[in-house]
């Protein structure tokens, strides 16, 4: 997550706000509300509004007739209730559509805002809209059902922003940029490839990981192709963003097609993940929990200014009863209300564990099976302690909670910051060991070397699945380009030896495999580093290189289908692979090979060698002895084999530069 863009504003509102902030000892004082309906409820069609504001001396409810602009056309005075909130049930006639609250605090009138629990607003998110979202179903809503998924280690992730996969001119998309885009079916591209839908279908993916799609403050929603963003600066946490509907401006809209895009997704037989960012909000100073709860909502340094783990101005304090209520409920409405199967956590290492704890306990009262996972670090110092937060080091403390390992990332690619060096797989020496971790998936096994991998000296995970393998995702240079970057002067040809040879090592590796979409068909973004608010030109999509390449997406898919082929590759257990992967001794230094033995898995393949040479040259390595059948080299694939080979004792094997083999033994 980079989206720095309203740092400079939110400094200046942090620092205008702290004056007014109660002393941090304060907050523990709050009472704490347990009941399920803050936010506007519905009961037989009478709305009522339930607001937590414990230091308000008075709370103003306004009605609007329009979402934003025109005079409020009437006020009402909330009613204190239990522990800190304030209720009013409204009139069954209603003078207007949309609505606001305003406390009166210390004898000051604060700023009029939405709710932090609104579930629909009006255009660019300034009112909430009186409206009960069940009424905005799509046909069939009722009847939508999650794909199967027998068990978490068959999750394979791709990453897309909803804008990019459809904005190119040759998508072959009608709604282009929309939730409803991404709902097409049978759309083409150049030379008549799949594009949209069809193409995440092709690839073979189970899940799709949305970026950011609830309510985000950087796009006016009035002129949503005016800018671009990827969305990490949060406005409203349970809404879906406008600027991907048809019609932003009516409440209904955005979430009816939010839901009709899931709706496509799952009869297509795939999940739904989306990217949630609690961690920090857009403007602090003038957010819906600022002018409530002064100070509540945010950590705070010794001096009483706002923290800054996020480096975007300020950071949530998950820690706080209601903080973390507020969390936990929005993620169990988007499973509940919005059938989402998964949620990736920005900068989860800012939240505090027990707040993962209660989101796991709120999704498994859903479905046992919505998956969970999340950057496992922050980007820069917090007041909680590190000890109590969700980062890699403590992921063995959740249950069925994920984390990235970016020790496999810049083992294999280089270091994501420094954009000219090199990794295994371009050649950089001594990294073997970061990039077994990955292998094993970050847990424990008694042949790596810990203290020679490059960011962890010891196993975090517990069990293959909280461990997420990958190269790239959204942030920093696609892989392409990132190899372009650190290798100059190598062909094109030798930069897709080194493609493939990345990702190869990621769809063999133990753990869930993800890759962003588009760097299947080597996606670039001409050298962008932070492609955050550049246009459609940098961040499309562009499917006539998926028409160039196609030979490429041809063999990611055949990689994706090995590994769905083969269990061996998705051992469910730390015990499994400590006793079925064996790292084969003594290799050469850039390569690395392992042997999954005895039907790994169940699999039908008896004894599985892996090989990979991240040198730039030929290199031989010794292989046990034996009869192998060769289904992996470089670019080929092919399960059946594609040469017999017959290995004798102490006759090596010489490895094609920047190449991977799998050979096996049935």
């Amino acid at each position: 997550m980079k989206d720095l863009l309203l740092i400079g504003m939110l400094l200046m509102t942090t620092a205008c706000a702290s004056s007014r902030r109660p002393a941090l000892s304060q907050y523990s004082t709050y009472p704490t509300y347990y009941g399920p309906d803050l936010g506007l409820t519905f009961n037989a069609g009478q709305a009522t509004l339930r607001v937590w504001a414990p230091t308000a001396s008075g709370l103003q409810l306004r009605l609007y007739k329009q979402g934003t602009g025109g005079d409020y056309v009437a006020s009402y005075d909330m009613q204190a209730d239990k522990d800190g909130t304030w209720v009013y049930k409204l009139p069954a006639k209603l003078p207007g559509s949309f609505y606001t609250v305003q406390a009166t605090i210390n004898g000051r009138q604060m700023a009029e805002v939405a709710d932090p629990y609104a579930h629909a607003v009006g255009l660019n998110g300034k009112r909430g809209a009186i409206l009960d979202p069940r009424q905005a179903s799509p046909d069939g809503w009722a009847d939508d059902l999650r794909p199967r998924l027998k068990a978490p280690s068959n999750v394979i992730i791709g990453e897309l922003h909803l804008r990019d996969i459809s904005m190119h001119p040759e998508s072959g998309i009608r709604h282009k940029g929309k939730y409803l885009g991404l709902a097409e079916t049978g759309t083409r591209g150049p030379k008549g490839v799949h594009t949209g839908l069809d193409h995440l279908v092709e690839l073979g993916i189970t899940h799709a990981h949305l970026l950011p799609t609830n309510d985000f403050a950087s796009i006016d929603e009035s002129q949503p192709g005016a800018r671009y963003n990827w969305g990490y600066d949060p406005l409203h946490y349970t809404v879906p963003e406008g600027s991907y509907a048809t019609d932003a401006a009516e409440p209904a809209v955005r979430i009816r097609e939010f839901r009709q895009m899931v709706q496509a997704l799952h009869n297509k037989g795939l999940r739904v993940v989306v990217d949630v960012v609690y961690n920090h909000t857009a403007d602090a100073g003038r957010s819906a929990f600022e002018q409530l709860v002064p100070g509540y909502y945010y950590r705070q340094n010794a001096d009483g200014r706002l923290s800054n783990a996020s480096a975007c101005g300020n950071e949530v304090a998950s820690e706080r009863p209601m903080v973390r209520k507020l969390i936990v409920e929005s993620v169990a409405y988007w499973a509940r209300e919005y059938h989402v199967d998964g949620f990736r956590f920005d900068l989860m290492g800012i939240l505090d564990l027990r707040t993962m704890r209660d989101v796991r306990r709120a999704l498994d009262q859903i479905d046992h099976s919505i998956l969970v996972y999340g950057e496992g670090w922050a980007a820069g110092p917090s007041p909680l302690p590190e000890a109590e937060r969700a980062v890699k080091a403590n992921v063995g403390q959740l249950d069925r909670v994920a984390a990235f390992g970016d020790e496999l990332r810049d083992g294999v690619k280089g270091h994501y910051a420094e954009q000219r060096e090199p990794g295994f797989a371009s050649g950089k020496p001594g990294l073997e060991e970061s990039v077994k971790f990955g292998i094993v998936a970050a847990t424990q096994h008694p042949q790596l070397d810990y203290g020679k991998v490059n960011y962890s000296k010891a196993p975090w995970a517990r069990s293959p699945t909280q461990a997420i393998n990958y190269v790239a995702c959204h942030d920093d240079r696609v892989l392409w380009d990132k190899l372009i970057a650190a290798n100059p002067g190598a062909t094109e040809a030798e930069l897709i030896k080194m493609d493939l040879l990345s990702n190869t090592i990621v769809f063999t590796s133990q753990g869930i495999p993800f890759l962003p979409v588009g760097d299947d068909f080597l996606r670039s973004k001409g050298g962008s580093s932070n492609s955050y608010n550049q246009p459609d030109s940098v961040n499309q999509l562009d499917w006539a290189r998926k028409a160039a390449y196609l030979s490429i997406n041809k063999f990611y898919r055949r990689l994706i289908a090995l590994r769905k082929a083969h269990p061996a590759f998705r051992l469910p257990s730390q015990e499994l692979i400590a006793k079925h992967l064996e790292f084969l001794p003594a290799l050469p230094g850039g390569t690395i090979g392992y042997r999954l033995l005895g039907h790994a898995g169940g699999d039908a393949w008896g004894t599985i060698v892996v090989l990979f040479n991240g040198n730039r040259s030929a290199t031989p390595v010794s292989v046990p002895p034996g009869n192998y059948s060769l289904v992996l080299r470089g670019d080929q694939l092919n399960e059946q084999g594609i040469e017999k080979l017959e290995l004798a004792a102490g006759a090596p094997l010489t490895l094609p530069a920047s190449t991977a083999l799998i050979l096996v033994q049935p």
